[in-house]
């Protein structure tokens, strides 16, 4: 083997280990960006006990954590810009709805942990019985949080222009789910991301660690 054939191949060895390192830490960047909250781990019997009592032993757990951290990153004080509170930000308006839903949310509490994961998994609920069209299960609840975020309504309106537009009325993400109803931009943009991000990011960072059960879709 010749100086420049060593020289050439050492070269190469060298990028290869440059880049293999360079992968290695944005994926530890990324791994970072998303980790699972220390106080998560305050809730997770919790959220459990709540989610299998309004879905059944096997309740997608992982899925609802993911929503959770999509929502609050777990801080029970938690409060956006217009109002939404806890760790499932609810707005006060649907907190006092979701109190005349069932007698267990009738306290109206979104800043009680336990009120608001009870909330939460029965919202998912009701609203996962009201999608009547869907292609699995991983799309019913991708409709059933695209209408958590956005309205029931809108879900329903998305559909029926999908149909009328070729688009697969039964799919959520990238489909039905991406056809604009008639709201803003920005909340188009917002209701559209909300499923994916659940599903598709946080959903595997739960389901994967063992200890929150499985999700819907992973």
């Amino acid at each position: 083997m010749t100086y420049q054939v060593r020289r050439r191949r050492l070269r190469m060895g060298a990028c290869f280990v440059l880049a293999w390192v360079a992968l290695a830490l944005f994926a530890s960047a990324i791994a970072h960006a998303q980790a699972i909250p220390r106080n998560a781990q305050t809730y997770r019997l919790a959220l459990k006990r709540e989610a299998q009592l309004a879905w059944g032993i096997n309740a997608p757990v992982a899925t609802f954590a993911a929503q959770i951290h999509q929502e609050s990153r777990w801080r029970i004080d938690a409060a956006s810009p217009v109002g939404a509170q806890g760790l499932a930000q609810f707005m006060p308006a649907t907190a006092k709805w979701l109190g005349g839903l069932s007698p267990d949310l009738q306290e109206r509490a979104p800043l009680n942990p336990t009120w608001s994961l009870r909330a939460l998994v029965t919202y998912d609920r009701w609203l996962s019985d009201r999608i009547h069209i869907a292609a699995t299960p991983c799309e019913r609840m991708a409709f059933a949080l695209s209408a958590y975020n956005g309205g029931l309504g809108w879900v329903y309106k998305r559909q029926a222009l999908a149909a009328q537009q070729g688009v697969m009325p039964d799919v959520c993400m990238g489909a039905a789910c991406a056809i604009n109803p008639g709201v803003s931009p920005a909340s188009q943009a917002e209701n559209a991301h909300y499923p994916q991000i659940i599903l598709r990011t946080f959903e595997p960072l739960y389901a994967l660690t063992g200890q929150w059960g499985s999700g819907v879709c992973a």
